[in-house]
């Protein structure tokens, strides 16, 4: 057995990747807070460290040492599996995006990326599924009926919106002819794909917002309705977890994106080719930007009635993306 190609980069690798996930969704909150701030003309956090720099810091070492309460009519086991559940199914999700082109590390070739399947956006669609278990089950195992009636929800927003953001992701597949995501990343070397589909773009990234349940589509926490939704009764590292979730669900999902519809780090090929960081700097600078686009639809965008985002999807989000996907179809049958 080749115990450095074979072991220990690819330890090496996952735990590059957690950390990185780990501080990305720290620093997303405060990349949140600091834009939306200067969207409201004021300054954001800036007491921790030089610019505000070490306020996630402030803010976990904070979540650490609340006290741990757990309220006596919860189910203890389910209560307790909720957050992790949503946490490790978000981070086992970027196992499939490749961010960066083959280098050569200790003598070996390795690629800059957990795993290249061959149907990478099957498991990136289940996987993210999961996610809808821990919100699922921290509602129902908190005993409250706010807590009931943001898991519910939740899981019907999340349900509902697998189908267009699916729908989108179909047409991609149509024109590439693969579920790999390494291949549809290969066939955006010339145009990224949302050239080819600036329908399927808006279809999925307007999805993948109520997917992570961000603003104006946080309706399954929304506290003016559900005092705090499924975290309720969470507090303590439990309610850091569900809360940084979200924030890490937004890099991750910002890495999707990038990757299926923006080229990931292959496009524009001037940069991606003068040198190995250079792709990874390209990859990572569409993801800052999807970022932004998240923040900047929160700040400019009222929060939603449910019964009409829930129509709005089956009513106009599905019809357009099934429109969309037989337009497709029907052009890549032709030429």
């Amino acid at each position: 057995m080749d115990w450095v190609g074979d072991f220990w980069i690819p330890v090496i690798k996952a735990v590059v990747i957690v950390v990185a996930l780990l501080l990305g969704g720290a620093y997303a909150t405060l990349w949140e807070r600091k834009i939306g701030a200067r969207f409201q003309v004021r300054y954001g956090p800036n007491m921790a460290g030089p610019f505000g720099l070490l306020q996630p810091m402030a803010d976990a070492v904070k979540a650490i040492f609340k006290e741990e309460v757990n309220p006596g009519h919860v189910d203890r086991l389910l209560f307790v599996m909720g957050p992790g559940i949503s946490y490790a199914a978000i981070l086992i999700t970027f196992a499939v995006i490749p961010f960066g082109p083959q280098v050569e590390i200790l003598g070996q070739e390795v690629s800059l990326g957990m795993g290249d399947i061959s149907v990478g956006l099957l498991y990136l669609m289940a996987v993210a599924g999961l996610g809808s278990y821990g919100l699922v089950l921290g509602g129902w195992s908190s005993n409250n009926k706010y807590s009931l009636l943001g898991a519910l929800r939740g899981a019907a927003q999340m349900i509902s919106y697998e189908l267009p953001l699916a729908l989108a992701l179909l047409a991609v597949v149509v024109i590439v002819g693969s579920l790999n995501v390494s291949t549809i990343l290969d066939f955006q070397g010339d145009w990224p794909m949302i050239v080819l589909q600036p329908v399927g773009f808006l279809i999925f990234l307007v999805a993948i917002i109520a997917e992570t349940n961000r603003s104006p589509f946080d309706l399954p926490e929304t506290e003016n309705e559900l005092v705090s939704g499924f975290m309720t009764e969470y507090g303590g590292i439990k309610f850091a977890l569900y809360f940084m979730g979200e924030y890490t669900a937004m890099v991750v999902n910002s890495t999707i994106i990038a990757t299926i519809f923006l080229g990931g780090w292959k496009w524009p090929a001037l940069i991606s080719d003068l040198h190995p960081l250079a792709g990874v700097a390209l990859f990572l600078g569409k993801v800052v930007f999807v970022l932004f686009l998240y923040v900047w639809i929160r700040t400019a965008t009222p929060r939603v009635r449910y019964d009409k985002f829930m129509r709005f999807c089956w009513k106009f989000m599905v019809p357009l993306a099934l429109i969309n996907l037989a337009v497709t179809a029907v052009v890549v049958a032709l030429v």
